[in-house]
Parts: C-alpha cells; sequence; structure tokens
C-alpha cells in the first residue's frame, strides 16, 4: 500500500531530493504528517509505503536541493535522533515524481466502501460503495489507518440502521463526509478550520453526486450556531487528533443524539484511555475499538 500527502499546489519539474527511512507504519506517518505541516506545501510531498516484507518506509520529496539538516530535524521532533541518522537522500532525475506517485495510488477498501483515484473508477464493483477521492485536491485519501477505521466503523453502524443526521468535524478531504452521504442518502454537515480543506471537500462532496448532500463551512470548534440549528446528531464523526477531541468531548456530547453514535480517530493507542474517559464523563460509553496500522479508532454510543 502506498499513500501520498500531496503538495497543495502544483509545483514546477525539476531537480527532486527524497529523503528515506525505514521504519514501522505509525512512527512513518508520524513523520509524514509533520513534514507537511512544515514545510513549504508547494514544493514538497510525502509518501508512506508498505514493503512487501511488512516493513514501512517513508519517503519525503523536495523540490530542488533539499536542506538535509531541516529534513533531519522534523524526523528528530517525530521520531527522534536515531530515526534522523538513519535517513538517506537520493537525487532524483528530471520528473513530477508528486503526479508519478499520486498516479500510483491504488484503491483502498474497508468494508463496503472502496476509496479511489479517477483513474480506477471503472473498476470499482456495483456491490461496493466508490468514494472518489483525488489526492490532488485532498488532505485525506483513504489510505491512513485512522480514515479507514471510520470507513468500517461506519460500514457497520449503516448496516444496522441509516443515521438521520450526520456531523464530520475536521472533515479534511471531506472522504467520511462523501461516504456516509452516499451509504445513507441523508444530509452531513462538515467542517474544517482549514479553507482549502472546504474546497477540496466541496470538489470531492460534488464529483461523489452528493454535493447537493454534503454541506461544508470553515470553523473552528463547534461554537457556531450553525451546529446547533441541526443537531441533535444520530452521528458525530471526528478524525484529528487526541488534545482536540479531547477538548471537544462536551460540545460532542451536547450535539449527540440520544443512542447516538460518534466515531473519534487519529489516535495512537496510548491515547486511548484518555479519550475514552474524556467521553465517559459526557456520557458516552465505548461500542468498539478498531486497529490499523498502529492507530486506533473509537467507536462511542451516547
Amino acid at each position: 500500500m502506498t499513500a501520498v500527502i500531496p503538495p497543495r499546489k502544483g509545483g514546477r519539474l525539476g531537480t527532486t531530493t527524497v529523503a528515506r527511512l525505514g521504519t514501522d507504519a505509525a512512527t512513518a506517518w508520524r513523520i509524514a504528517d509533520l513534514f507537511t505541516e512544515i514545510f513549504g506545501p508547494a514544493e514538497t510531498a510525502a509518501a508512506v509505503v508498505e514493503a512487501p516484507d511488512g516493513s514501512w518506509i517513508t519517503e519525503l520529496y523536495l523540490r530542488g536541493a533539499a536542506d538535509r539538516d531541516a529534513v533531519r530535524d522534523v524526523v528528530t521532533r517525530a521520531a527522534g535522533h536515531a530515526a534522523a541518522r538513519a535517513l538517506t537522500f537520493e537525487a532524483l532525475a528530471e520528473k513530477d515524481w508528486v503526479a508519478a506517485s499520486l498516479a500510483g495510488l491504488q484503491p483502498v477498501a474497508a468494508g463496503r466502501f472502496v476509496v479511489h483515484g479517477r483513474h480506477d473508477r471503472a473498476h470499482i464493483g456495483v456491490n461496493r460503495i466508490g468514494i472518489e477521492i483525488e489526492a490532488a485536491l485532498a488532505f485525506g485519501t483513504g489510505h491512513h489507518g485512522t480514515t479507514r477505521g471510520c470507513l468500517l466503523g461506519l460500514d457497520r453502524i449503516v448496516r444496522s440502521r441509516r443515521p438521520r443526521r450526520i456531523l464530520d468535524v475536521g472533515t479534511g478531504s471531506g472522504v467520511l463526509a462523501v461516504a456516509a452521504a452516499r451509504a445513507c442518502r441523508r444530509r452531513v454537515l462538515a467542517s474544517d478550520i482549514d479553507l482549502r480543506a472546504v474546497a477540496a471537500a466541496r470538489a470531492n462532496a460534488d464529483a461523489n453526486g452528493v454535493g447537493a448532500l454534503v454541506e461544508v463551512f470553515r470553523a473552528g470548534g463547534l461554537d457556531d450556531r450553525r451546529f446547533r440549528l441541526r443537531a441533535p446528531y444520530d452521528l458525530v464523526l471526528a478524525n484529528i487528533l487526541l488534545h482536540p477531541l479531547k477538548r471537544l468531548a462536551a460540545p460532542v456530547a451536547r450535539l449527540t443524539a440520544r443512542r447516538g453514535r460518534v466515531i473519534l480517530s487519529g489516535l495512537l493507542p496510548a491515547h486511548a484511555n484518555a479519550a475514552i474517559a474524556a467521553y465517559r464523563t459526557q456520557g458516552l460509553r465505548l461500542e468498539r475499538r478498531i486497529a490499523l496500522d498502529g492507530w486506533l479508532t473509537l467507536v462511542l454510543t451516547r
């Protein structure tokens, strides 16, 4: 499996430097996430590759000559000094390596859902729910263990009962909002703090034929009155990180309907107890854990 975190704007062809590191899945994703957060998005990309022997490789791409010390600093912060020392650097021939990486993305199955690019549109089975996400426009392609965990949790929920009111907090590419809208044929309210993510989520909803069902807007937190106007929600999705998830525990609980479900992800296994405790005090109990690629997804019930 290969997953790419692409640059947010296109770059010119030219010399590219790639830094590589073999490690475990969770560390590989942590490095890739921090790298794309810190470096200028127009000139960088990151890939996480699963090797045939089950190990994982992080590849960090930079246009032009790389500031190797800066790259090592990122890896040190994400994975420690030993990982930074193990980095290898290679100058690549002139080629659009970002585009080549995106073209190599394979469809990802999670229950009935299959997340795929435009180039695989014709290969999705009729008994599957295809979610078309173009990585070049997205902040989530379905390859990450957190996204797949959320999709598996969603698939199990909608098999027994279709939620009527759905909220996706921190929607990113919109993959979860699109999946919920397609599976339930219900309206979904989605938010993100990043305007580029809002635009990407809207584009992906339109591409999947659910633009009329998915409403996306910019918001940090859950204070905006638009959240309250649609409440209470039968399903809340939040694939973020531990600290914002803990801060959102009380407002999420207030917006969740009785017997409603909450799917949380962006969590390492070590974060599970803290997340569960924060939501338990708000009246939400743990229903299911989903562990994938060193990441954890929690399904809670109010």
